[in-house]
């Protein structure tokens, strides 16, 4: 058996709310799958996760509502500690990082960093607000995009065309704390030379990660190409780690510095004693995340690690997710679009393992997906309900009509017919070939395939029962006998398997058999070995129950109108920080205004995306006078493939905007629903491209 110490962490949840679909279906399910399947191995694994309670969005939540940080943060880690809990999450430890243990942690490597001059000392001109009396992080600074003129634009990313800016770069800059215009004044910060140790390091970590997916990889290797920058390690602010430097008041370590070390500064708290073997030596490190933290965990934290020494192992795999979609809309929490966990537990009580199995089976593992309602009711009913536990609940009860509650006897293969036989090894061959691939799909994070295959092996079962019959075999004794014996081995099996999937499901399993499965016995079949002996002859049997229950209509239009009532009721009372309101109209303009825009219909030739733009699609255009490229950003409600074909209206004389290097030539005209989806302005009928619109 092997003893190899794993430490497996989970992205810490920012602790500005509670947790919903999409951040279970981006990190903390595939985790939970993946260090329960390695402890099957016997492997010595920790699951290290916990509150990330430092950063900008915590005081600004904070202020909103009147109330400290700490308040803040105290409410929403008790909450998001109970969700994990009572949906089965099994942290070995889920810690906060405002506990004194990583404010210790967090300042000890810093300065071990600082110690070994692995920082630049730069004084630079920031944005202060006079009249807050404090330097302005670039969430507190809102302006218009020099790119596309959203004048909403944050200091550090506009939202609209998803470029990255700085907060020098906005025209029109004003503080959301005052509305203020800021003004400029020096101060004095410490930066990560990610420039230096791309060349030095990070080149030859990252090019030697074949075996990573490549949606991590490729994103890696984008930050790469472009030519990394150096980025600050601390910020001016007064909520977080202090930076442990003397005259550094009012500075705290920047939030992606020291929120990683809250992995390390937990498996201290969980380990005092024997921590360091789980981040040195042949010890594994192993991180589950959204692809929206891919250059923090893959690039950041390897270089902070590396520069660290003392034996700390770097990132052996970081298989990140993509995200998760809702009712045909990207999730959003400002607009209330969102199912939130501990609503859906509270909401539907009993069914955590059916949202487990429906998250794991759309898990957005190379691209995005969706979650829908409706497909959660069809999974369940088609397949735990009428599948998985169709299967189960046929052996049980046919064991508790024809033998009494017990195991019937082991009738040896050669005693029955040839029929019997032939059905029994081609199951028998299904069932291995499943055990086999799922293996394998855990092993290199396949998730979605890896739980396919446990339900190959129910589908199995019913094959084998339906092709059988045991049913009318009412005067053939030891031929029922066989075929029952070997019907409740399978789902003996189905227990071992569902353990890492579906938890509570393995618990109803092991009761119904009367059956618990031991180390040995786990170790066995997760090395691959079909466990075809495991009930003994004339075993008494648990009372079968129903596994699942169906989903009937009304639960699923009460769900959906829960989640329309919120998007409602958030629109309402939205705010103009990214949430939906009704605009007023904007200043009259005189006809020839009007006739200077050149709008006419255009159609779509091609559509791809582009590479660190979420939010951007490349069009080609057909304008009916010429063929032309326009950035759009609608990357996040359309595919390219949906995209393509489409007839639009295109502003075509808009000036040539470069975006992404990319020149372009005009803009799409869309529309937003209170849904927060966009919507195509386009013609009700057939009209030719090139046709103007008047």
């Amino acid at each position: 058996m092997s003893h190899r110490k794993v430490t497996i962490t989970a992205a810490l949840p920012y602790a500005n709310g509670p947790v919903h679909l999409g951040h279970l279906a981006g990190a903390y399910l595939p985790a939970d799958f993946y260090v329960r399947y390695r402890r099957m191995l016997g492997d010595d694994v920790l699951f290290i996760c916990g509150s990330d309670e430092h950063g900008v969005p915590i005081t600004i939540g904070a202020k909103k509502e009147g109330i400290s940080p700490q308040a803040l943060v105290d409410r929403n880690h008790a909450l998001i500690k109970k969700t994990f809990a009572d949906f089965g999450i099994s942290f070995d430890i889920y810690g906060r990082t405002s506990d004194p243990i990583h404010h210790e942690t967090s300042q000890e490597m810093f300065r071990d960093l600082l110690e070994k001059g692995a920082f630049d000392v730069e004084e630079t001109q920031q944005f202060y607000d006079e009249a807050a009396g404090q330097f302005l992080a670039d969430r507190y600074i809102s302006g218009t995009c020099p790119k596309c003129g959203n004048p909403n634009a944050y200091g550090d990313q506009c939202e609209q065309c998803g470029s990255t800016l700085s907060p020098q770069e906005l025209q029109n800059p004003r503080s959301t704390l005052s509305g203020n215009p800021p003004v400029l004044r020096p101060t004095t910060n410490w930066y990560l030379p990610l420039d230096k140790l791309q060349h030095s390091f990070l080149n030859q970590y990252i090019n030697s990660r074949e075996d990573w997916k490549s949606n991590v990889l490729g994103q890696c290797k984008s930050w790469l190409n472009e030519g990394l920058k150096p980025r600050a390690m601390t910020r001016d602010l007064d909520w977080g780690v202090q930076v442990p430097v003397a005259g550094a008041d009012g500075k705290v370590l920047y939030v992606w510095f020291e929120a990683p070390i809250g992995y390390i500064s937990n498996t201290r708290k969980l380990r005092p004693d024997d921590w360091q073997q789980y981040w040195t030596g042949d010890a594994e490190l192993i991180h589950f995340i959204g692809k929206d933290n891919i250059v923090f965990h893959c690039i950041i934290f390897p270089a902070m690690l590396h520069l660290y020494g003392h034996g700390f192992v770097l990132p052996k795999q970081v298989p990140a997710n993509e995200f998760l979609n809702l009712e045909g809309a990207k999730i959003s929490t400002s607009r209330n679009w969102a199912v939130w966990v501990h609503e859906y537990m509270h909401d539907l009580p009993g069914r955590e393992d059916e949202l487990r199995y429906v998250l794991g089976s759309i898990m957005p593992e190379t691209k995005d997906s969706e979650f829908t309602w409706k497909d959660w009711q069809t999974r369940i009913n088609s397949e735990l309900v009428g599948i998985f536990g169709n299967f189960v609940n046929r052996a049980m009860v046919l064991c508790g009509k024809f033998h009494e509650g017990k195991v019937p006897g082991a009738v040896p293969i050669q005693e029955v017919p040839a029929a019997v036989r032939e059905a029994w090894d081609l199951c028998a061959v299904e069932l291995q070939s499943s055990l086999d691939a799922m293996r394998d799909s855990l092993k290199h994070f396949r998730f979605r395939d890896a739980l396919a295959e446990m339900m190959n092996m129910a589908r199995a079962g019913n094959k084998f029962l339906a092709v059988t019959e045991p049913w009318k075999l009412k005067d053939d004794y030891r031929t029922r006998a066989f075929i029952l014996n070997r019907a409740l081995h399978i789902a003996a099996n189905l227990m071992l398997a569902s353990e890492v999937f579906l938890p509570r499901t393995a618990e109803n399993l092991t009761s119904q058999l009367a059956f618990s499965p031991d180390t040995a016995l786990r170790l066995r079949f997760w090395k691959g070995e079909l466990q075809t002996e495991l009930l003994s002859e004339h075993h008494s049997l648990g009372t079968p129950a129903l596994l699942f229950r169906q989903v009937e209509d009304a639960v699923v239009e009460e769900q959906i109108q829960k989640l329309k009532n919120m998007n409602k009721e958030s629109a309402a009372d939205a705010s103009p920080e990214g949430q939906f309101v009704m605009q007023p109209l904007k200043d009259t303009i005189q006809y020839d205004d009007f006739a200077k825009m050149d709008i006419r219909v255009a159609r779509v030739l091609e559509a791809e995306r582009i590479p660190k733009a979420d939010k951007l699609l490349k069009l080609t255009l057909d304008t009916g006078l010429d063929t032309r490229t326009v950035l759009s950003g609608i990357a996040e409600h359309f595919s390219p493939e949906e995209v393509k074909g489409r007839s639009v209206l295109l502003l075509a004389n808009l000036a040539p905007r470069n975006m992404r290097g990319i020149d372009s030539e005009g803009m799409i005209l869309m529309a937003e629903g209170a849904d927060g989806k966009l919507y195509f302005v386009q013609p009700d009928g057939p009209v030719d491209a090139g046709s103007n619109v008047s």
